[in-house]
């Protein structure tokens, strides 16, 4: 086997895990895509053989990537958190409390998106749904363990102390709930699962198989789903329930849903082939 069918073999075994990471800092499957290419660009032209650790490489380019696109997407808003390195760091919740908020974080994401700073998000995703060590945290940011540590434990305290979340199996309740409305052609059913505000975005594949591109509001998405997802299963999509489109036993799409208290607030439809394949899926049936 050659070096670089060895890289590539290696970059396969870390697809699902990268992708999971870039996912959860980024809240874009298109834009976590685009990390894990570029990280695959970059592992492709490096010389890694005196790299102890590949999965802790890799990581760390791509949190990097990640962190990069970030900072471009917000420059033109974001506050420095310099001034506020020295504030104080809450207690550490309890082992209940950690354990709701890990069940919780696929919902809580929404918001670490929408008030959270670059750098803390990428301390909270690394520390807290991948344990990685503040030290190499630190590394990646540019800052102190110290100031790493204190940037997960803010972003913590907002994701805490966010509107309440559903647990996973009330989650799964709803998709299925989501899932028997769309099939019944149940307008009403779909219009109380969905949020008022609610979005969908798809990608150009998903819109290719006949899914609108982008959705607003709650009756626009169930005009649009009534009487359909024949082909679709619940499934657990890199970790959070969603759905499957797999008409035929051939998996042709995913849906990633977002919840708030126990409505769904967005959901994201992915269709190609290349991003499908870096998926963490495990099918629940109908």
């Amino acid at each position: 086997m050659s070096q670089n069918e060895w890289l590539a073999d290696q970059f396969e075994d870390n697809r699902a895990r990268l992708r999971a990471a870039a996912y959860r800092m980024l809240g874009s499957a298109e834009e976590a895509e685009d990390a894990v290419q570029e990280t695959w660009l970059r592992l492709s032209r490096a010389t890694p053989g005196g790299v102890e650790n590949l999965g802790g490489w890799l990581t760390t380019v791509v949190s990097r990537i990640c962190l990069d696109m970030l900072r471009s997407r917000r420059s033109r808003r974001e506050i420095s958190l310099d001034e506020r390195l020295n504030e104080p760091a809450s207690r550490a919740p309890g082992p209940e409390s950690e354990a709701m908020l890990a069940d919780s974080v696929g919902t809580a994401l929404l918001v670490v998106l929408e008030t959270l700073s670059p750098a803390e998000r990428v301390a909270f995703v690394l520390h807290d749904m991948f344990d990685v060590p503040f030290a190499e945290i630190a590394a990646i940011l540019g800052r102190t363990a110290d100031a790493s540590r204190q940037l997960a434990s803010r972003a913590r305290r907002r994701v805490r102390d966010a509107p309440a979340a559903p647990r996973r199996d009330r989650r799964e309740e709803i998709v299925a709930a989501f899932l028997a409305a769309a099939r019944g052609g149940d307008l009403q059913a779909l219009l109380a699962l969905l949020d008022p505000d609610a979005v969908l975005h798809a990608d150009t594949a998903a819109a290719r198989l006949g899914t609108p591109p982008e959705l607003k509001g709650a009756k626009a998405i169930a005009d649009t789903f009534s009487g359909r997802a024949s082909g679709a299963q619940r499934a657990l999509v890199d970790g959070i329930p969603g759905l499957a489109f797999v008409p035929g036993g051939r998996l042709r799409g995913v849906f990633v849903f977002r919840f708030q208290r126990d409505r769904i607030v967005e959901i994201d439809v992915v269709g190609d082939p290349a991003r499908l394949r870096g998926v963490d899926l495990t099918l629940l049936g109908d």
